[in-house]
């Protein structure tokens, strides 16, 4: 039990650790089998399997697995937990998934859940901010 605890808690430090602006490099073809299985995974009470999901949520970007993600980080006892569900909800980037990620930082009782909600949500303005500025650049370009 000591051993496989330790090995999720290694896991999740290792994806919080991750870049998190990092994008999948291939684009997959997700089937609905695989979109069933991940949602399923994020339900089980089996920490090892629903982290495994969330991650695979993020890097897929399933909007699918939003709600599920939400009840995550909102409702899961384990700070570890919602972490991986706040990083998955930053990596598919729709606005009600960064709304949670924003709302976390404020109501969020662990300080390090918080913290890291807080620089998910700062890489995302960066993000954005930064996509902005290329829009403009070609708009400036396209008009001389």
């Amino acid at each position: 039990m000591k051993l496989t605890l330790t090995i999720i808690l290694i896991t999740i430090l290792a994806i919080t650790t991750l870049d998190i602006s990092a994008k999948p490099k291939i684009k997959v073809k997700v089937t609905e089998n695989t979109v069933s299985s991940l949602i399923e995974g994020l339900n089980s009470d089996n920490l090892g399997l629903k982290s495994s999901s969330a991650y695979m949520a993020g890097e897929l970007q399933l909007s699918k697995a939003v709600i599920p993600l939400l009840r995550i980080l909102h409702q899961d006892e384990n700070d570890e937990m919602r972490i991986a569900a706040a990083l998955a909800l930053y990596k598919i980037g729709s606005p009600i998934a960064i709304q949670a990620v924003k709302q976390s930082i404020r109501f969020d009782e662990s300080e390090r859940v918080s913290k890291l909600c807080a620089s998910f949500y700062s890489e995302y303005l960066k993000n954005k901010i930064n996509d902005e500025r290329i829009n403009v650049d070609v708009a400036k370009t396209a008009l001389k």
